[in-house]
């Protein structure tokens, strides 16, 4: 899966030059004494050979200034803190003209449009795009619902972003992910697959593994409501017999009840 950088926090700084390029290379070393110590290369002088000091005062390299957000998502963080404070939420379609509307002659078009832009690529709004919440009003009120494509994207760079700054490997928790929105989105597998297939192979792999553990893991629960249906035995003796816990095995067999529920019968 292949890293892009984060919006938010670009990891982009150079490394701070040198305070004396000229040091850049390595001096020969100092012959030693007769004593086992090295001479100094001005042994005789005040220092004794060895390098000055930096005075406490003196003025030190200048470091790159952190980057900071616009100003304009100060300003909406104090205007509609339930959408912009320290935990977001998802933006309904068409919130730039009611932010307009909603407060005239405070918001400045352009600069809004740019603050919302530089919100919408932000890791902290992908994330909440990717837990799947729905959008929001101006009031906080859900108004509507996220596409599914719209929070595997979303999932997919909050992944990106994650992996280009850490060496563990993500694909199985970006997996196990897919597999959970797959789920919320109440789709067909192939119906799911074609709307979030994109250009990155490997990301569709992945897309593709997660639904094909989606299909292993109902067919063993479909064989378990199978056996549990001909035990003749209750849910707390079936899940012992089985190893399982109750709750495990209670949770599966309502989801093999579920999909047998939505399974259309055969046209006749």
């Amino acid at each position: 899966m292949t890293a892009s950088a984060d919006h938010d926090t670009p990891d982009n700084a150079a490394a701070a030059p040198a305070e004396n390029p000229a040091a850049a290379a390595a001096p020969a070393q100092a012959p030693r004494r007769n004593d086992g110590r090295r001479e100094g290369r001005n042994a005789g002088g005040r220092n004794g050979g060895r390098r000055p000091q930096r005075p406490a005062n003196a003025e030190r390299p200048a470091q790159a200034a952190p980057a900071r957000q616009h100003p304009v998502l100060d300003q909406l963080a104090s205007l509609c803190p339930v959408l912009f404070g320290e935990t977001p939420l998802p933006l309904k379609r068409g919130i730039f003209e009611d932010l307009l509307a909603a407060h005239p002659g405070v918001l400045e078009k352009d600069s809004l449009k740019a603050a919302l832009a530089l919100h919408a690529r932000s890791t902290r709004y992908l994330t909440v795009i990717a837990s799947g919440q729905q959008r929001h009003d101006l009031s906080g009120q859900p108004v509507e619902a996220l596409t599914p494509e719209q929070v595997h994207h979303a999932l997919i760079e909050v992944f990106r972003r994650r992996g280009a700054r850490s060496r563990e490997d993500l694909r199985p928790k970006l997996r196990q992910r897919i597999l959970k929105a797959y789920e919320a989105s109440g789709l067909s597998p192939d119906e799911y697959l074609q709307r979030v297939h994109g250009r990155d192979e490997e990301v569709n792999q992945i897309s593709r593994d997660a639904l094909a553990e989606v299909s292993a893991r109902a067919a063993r629960e479909d064989a378990l409501l199978r056996a549990f249906e001909a035990s003749g035995k209750g849910i707390n003796e079936f899940a012992d017999m089985y190893g399982l816990h109750v709750l495990d095995a209670n949770r599966s067999l309502e989801r093999a009840r579920a999909r047998q529920a939505t399974v259309k019968p055969p046209a006749p």
